[in-house]
């Protein structure tokens, strides 16, 4: 039997998934960060809340705040 270990989460990777998942609808800008919980297994949410508490936002802040606002280019 073979146990499977939890993701480890690092910063860029947590926004990053946060943006796919804004970009792919799932989720919205304003709602709160608790709310990519719903998108990852139960076993990495202790990983990825630890992250988030080691950059210093908390699980109700709204998801805009943990993605970096896009830039556009003028063409």
């Amino acid at each position: 039997m073979t146990t499977q270990t939890p993701h480890t989460y690092d910063f860029a990777t947590l926004q990053d998934d946060a943006r796919t998942l804004v970009q792919q609808g799932k989720v919205r800008r304003n709602e709160p960060i608790y709310t990519l919980l719903a998108h990852l297994p139960e076993r990495e949410h202790s990983s990825f809340e630890r992250e988030l508490s080691c950059h210093e936002y908390l699980l109700r802040d709204r998801i805009a705040d943990l993605i970096p606002q896009e830039r556009w280019q003028n063409d």
